[in-house]
């Protein structure tokens, strides 16, 4: 079996977690979650967002290419919850826009960010679920996590501006799958996981679903 490297992308609240659950299961790949629960800066981070915006890009980024290293040296097919791309993309530079993140810090964490990805794999596809900002609010309400009722909802705009900007620039380096999740609730997001698994089949070979 070839092995087969998928990520799932998207905003917070978007329901990446749930995706990359559903598609690991469907397919029997091993799944690799974002580790926000344990993060010890996030609390304090939305408490404090310019004080506390280094530390957690650095901390998510440390995790993330933790999780890297074992889907390179293990060389197998797996999901990841969030790619390594977005928080630099996305997260470190809407801190930075947004006034959250000075000048300096911003510089040394793209250095950071540039040294850590040179060595790394590229994922087969990414997977980029939207959803309007609306939707996202509603969505962080329900789930109700204790750190995320403070998040600024123009901090969320921002984020989902940065990730249209950012998709155009990660189809040149890979596959890129768009899936409008603004109309789905969980049956619907099942249905989306079988669509989804039928459009990886679409360009990859045959040898990736051998078992």
């Amino acid at each position: 079996m070839n092995n087969y490297f998928i990520a799932i992308a998207g905003n917070i609240g978007v329901g990446k977690t749930t995706m990359t659950k559903l598609i690991s299961e469907k397919l029997g790949w091993q799944a690799f979650y974002e580790p926000v629960i344990e993060n010890p800066y996030l609390d304090d981070f939305y408490k404090d967002m310019s004080r506390w915006s280094f530390h957690l890009q650095v901390y998510f980024l440390s995790k993330r290419f933790e999780i890297q290293k074992m889907i390179f040296e293990n060389n197998i097919s797996c999901v990841q919850d969030s790619t390594i791309y977005e928080d630099a993309e996305i997260f470190a530079r809407t801190l930075h826009k947004q006034g959250f993140m000075n000048e300096r810090d911003f510089n040394n964490y793209q250095e950071l960010f540039k040294n850590m990805t040179y060595y790394l794999r590229v994922p087969n596809l990414i997977v980029y679920l939207r959803a309007s900002l609306d939707e996202l609010l509603l969505r962080i309400k329900q789930r109700g996590r204790e750190s995320e009722k403070t998040i600024p909802p123009e901090y969320l705009g921002e984020l989902n501006h940065a990730y249209e900007k950012w998709i155009p620039r990660a189809k040149k380096i890979t596959q890129v799958l768009v899936i409008d999740t603004n109309y789905y609730t969980q049956p619907e997001i099942e249905a989306q996981a079988e669509i989804i698994i039928h459009k990886i089949e679409e360009f990859c070979p045959p040898s990736v679903f051998e078992r």
